[in-house]
């Protein structure tokens, strides 16, 4: 089977198992969404079997996965009517099959070079973000210990950060560097989540900024790591987070 039908095949697959899962019983709902990051791990290996090896190339399975378990566990908030669970069905297939594509470039562009990598990273990028919202959305509406939130924002986040972070040098020796900036800000997000715990926003205001965050310390990461960090880049980046951060203060009810 070639290439092109194994990701077809993958995208199909994934997006009817997601529909399954909302067929199952709230009690084994989480196990299903579990099992099916497993089988978006298993598929997009299967997928992309002729990049991968047993080296940084497997990166390219995290973002899928976590997505996966971003969209799954996000369709619990949503209300129970067609009219808003539908789109991120629609959301969900579209996702994955431009996660094939993207992750299929990259793991191409590990091994010589291509015309399409410079999209693939945008695209990457966005996909990231869009994850990363999930995620936190998710982890916020628990609503669990501060300390316990604070660490599984800075455990989600770290690879997150390095898949992405991974995708500039796209090399197949694991890179110290990345791992280091990765950590870094993990950690920085690990705070911020800490510092929101204590600001009386809302679920989606709160993720938003996490986002946002997100935004800027990967914008700024990506860039030092393709070296073209200058002052002026760092400038844009940060005035979209003082920007959101006002916006936030504005936002939130004090009363």
């Amino acid at each position: 089977m070639s290439k092109r039908k194994r990701i077809i095949l993958t995208s199909v697959l994934l997006s009817s198992g997601f529909i399954g899962v909302q067929l199952i019983t709230n009690q084994y709902r989480f196990l299903a969404i579990g099992a099916l990051g497993l089988l978006t791990l298993a598929l997009f290996s299967w997928s992309l079997k002729e990049g991968l090896g047993f080296d940084m190339t497997l990166s390219t399975l995290i973002l899928p996965t976590l997505y996966t378990l971003g969209v799954g566990t996000f369709w619990f908030l949503l209300p129970a009517n067609v009219f808003a669970r539908f789109p991120v069905v629609v959301l969900y297939g579209a996702g994955i099959y431009v996660l094939c594509l993207t992750m299929n470039i990259y793991t191409v562009a590990a091994i010589r070079t291509i015309a399409l990598l410079r999209a693939a990273r945008g695209v990457g990028f966005v996909l990231t973000l869009v994850t990363s919202f999930l995620v936190y959305d998710a982890i916020l509406s628990l609503r669990i210990n501060l300390i316990i939130t604070s660490f599984a924002m800075a455990l989600f986040s770290f690879p997150l950060y390095f898949q992405a972070l991974w995708a500039i040098p796209l090399e197949k020796v694991f890179s110290r560097e990345v791992a280091k900036i990765s950590f870094v800000a993990s950690l920085v997000m690990g705070e911020l989540a800490l510092g929101l715990s204590f600001w009386p926003v809302t679920v989606v205001v709160g993720s938003l900024f996490l986002t946002v965050s997100v935004y800027v310390l990967l914008g700024i990461a990506q860039a030092k790591l393709e070296g073209r960090l200058f002052s002026q880049t760092i400038r844009e980046y940060l005035v979209v987070g003082v920007l959101v951060f006002i916006g936030m203060f504005i936002a939130t009810r004090w009363g």
